[in-house]
């Protein structure tokens, strides 16, 4: 009777100490955002650098090249990418200043046709309008935080490529690492973790990040036609925000067509870069992205929604964007051990997989 009184005292503390774990695990993501951040996003970063190498020993004139050599290559491209974008960020944030006034008139021109059209009389001053809502709002001050999220941006950058670089340069030896750290069956289970996760992530990201490259492509033909004032800039946002699930398309047209409200004044050209802008989203979203992605990642509309609130609300728009591969390693690991399988079974979109693995165990 004693020891069937315990079990129930038994599972509850174990469930007791398991959320208090999970609490000092966030506490510990929130408080150590400045040193976790840059490593999580080099080691995601890594993930697509060895698939894109992998890609290239595919193609017919580079498959005698040594595997050293296809890093290094594919390394290069990485840095001289996150350069161009350090470059387009900086350049975006000093021509923009000088143009808010214009904006600011074609808004104010733009307001008083939609109120002519709504049928309201009188002629308001609309400049004073402006000035007793937004005046305490310098432009210097806006220019100044924009540069500091720029220089912040900056510096994130710098610590993902070192880390980066040195990642991609360890990566051979630490098989060996785990073999040794984890003799026996643990050391296999691990190595096998290890390899689950490789494969689902690198797969979900090479894809997803060729997905978006062709999105930003699209996106700045349809910008440049429309002549935007920084379709580079734009078009390098909606491909970065595509990462993000769900919200990230919405935000991504949102941005650009705002700034077109301001920067022409028409509605009907605003509504038409708008509704091409869209259409190019839905394209991507619901024909080109299927097609290439499949279910790389398995996870529930559900859980991925949460996944996205929880990762935002910790790492704001970084931790959105690292939302899905975040969440997929977690259940990936989960569903490696007996004791979190069920965890696991309930993040999934189809069990199948987990009935197929007791089907071979039983």
């Amino acid at each position: 009777m004693a020891e069937g009184r315990a079990d129930p005292l038994r599972g509850l503390l174990t469930v007791v100490l398991g959320l208090a774990l999970v609490a000092l695990i966030g506490l510990f993501l929130v408080i150590g955002k400045a040193l976790l951040l840059p490593i999580v996003v080099a080691v995601i970063s890594v993930y697509v650098l060895i698939a894109a190498s992998d890609a290239v020993g595919r193609l017919p004139g580079c498959r005698r090249l040594p595997e050293w050599l296809r890093r290094a290559l594919v390394l290069a491209a990485f840095l001289l990418a996150v350069m161009w974008l350090g470059g387009v960020m900086v350049a975006t944030a000093e021509q923009i200043r000088p143009r808010l006034p214009d904006y600011q008139k074609n808004v104010s021109g733009l307001v008083a046709q939609l109120t002519a059209l709504a049928g309201i009389k009188g002629d308001p001053d609309w400049h004073r309008l402006w000035s007793d809502t937004f005046g305490t709002l310098r432009v210097q001050q806006v220019a100044g935080m924009l540069l500091g999220s720029i220089s912040a941006a900056a510096g994130l950058i710098f610590m993902v490529v070192v880390y980066a670089v040195f990642l991609m340069g360890e990566r051979n030896g630490f098989a060996h690492k785990v073999a040794v750290a984890l003799p026996g069956e643990s050391g296999i289970r691990a190595s096998r973790i290890i390899m689950q996760t490789n494969r689902a992530i690198s797969d979900y990201l090479a894809v997803k990040t060729l997905i978006n490259a062709i999105l930003g492509l699209l996106s700045y033909a349809v910008l440049w036609a429309f002549g935007v004032d920084f379709a580079l800039f734009w078009a390098i946002l909606i491909a970065l925000l595509n990462y993000i699930p769900y919200v990230g398309s919405i935000l991504g047209v949102m941005f650009p067509v705002v700034l077109s409200m301001a920067q022409f004044g028409s509605v009907e050209r605003t509504l038409a870069l708008a509704g091409l802008l869209a259409l190019t989203q839905i394209w991507v979203g619901n024909a080109l992205e299927p097609r290439m992605v499949g279910r790389k990642v398995n996870m529930s509309p559900f859980v991925v929604l949460v996944a996205l609130a929880l990762w935002s609300s910790i790492w704001g728009v970084s931790g959105a964007i690292l939302a899905i591969p975040l969440t997929s390693i977690i259940a990936i690991v989960m569903g490696s051990f007996a004791s979190t399988r069920p965890f696991a079974v309930l993040l999934a979109e189809n069990v199948s997989v987990y009935e197929e693995d007791d089907a071979r165990i039983y």
